[in-house]
């Protein structure tokens, strides 16, 4: 698949996972979705479901190294700054051939430029929170939250 039909499932993603609401419940099914998910697996990850300015769920498996969480803040401020996934920002930053970090002038403390961040957006109320995924490649942290939040929604 091209940079370019790559960048064309995400924008189309984006538009089907919806939700017709968020708020501390949502959170906790998308979390609690994601956690069997990776534990049935047997993967090792971190997870958060936030809103600007809280966090509403979290949690670490068993062996996930510290580190991760400071993976998760830097996708979720991606996904915060620019309403869109942390992978279709990377994808984005690459078909220009120019870094996420220098075209925006972000703090690499503070950003990063890989899969896992995935917007909570509410159908007529726009981006509204993260789910934020990370142990895995940055493409299976950004399906495993596209996953529960396709999930979630069959049952809003």
């Amino acid at each position: 698949m091209t940079i370019d039909e790559q960048i064309a499932v995400l924008e189309t993603e984006l538009l089907e996972i919806q939700l017709p609401h968020f708020d501390a419940g949502v959170a906790w099914r998308i979390g609690a979705f994601i956690h069997e998910r990776a534990d049935t697996a047997g993967k090792r990850i971190a997870c958060e479901i936030s809103r600007p300015g809280q966090q509403l769920f979290y949690f670490a498996m068993p062996g996930i190294a510290p580190d991760s969480e400071a993976w998760i803040r830097r996708k979720r401020n991606v996904v915060e700054r620019f309403h869109k996934s942390s992978l279709l920002m990377k994808l984005l930053a690459d078909k220009q051939e120019r870094p996420l970090l220098e075209r925006y002038a972000l703090a690499p403390g503070d950003y990063c430029a890989s899969g896992g961040g995935v917007p909570i957006v509410v159908k007529g109320s726009g981006c509204l929170g993260a789910v934020t995924v990370s142990g895995l490649t940055r493409f299976d942290d950004h399906a495993l939250g596209v996953e529960a939040l396709r999930n979630v929604l069959s049952t809003l």
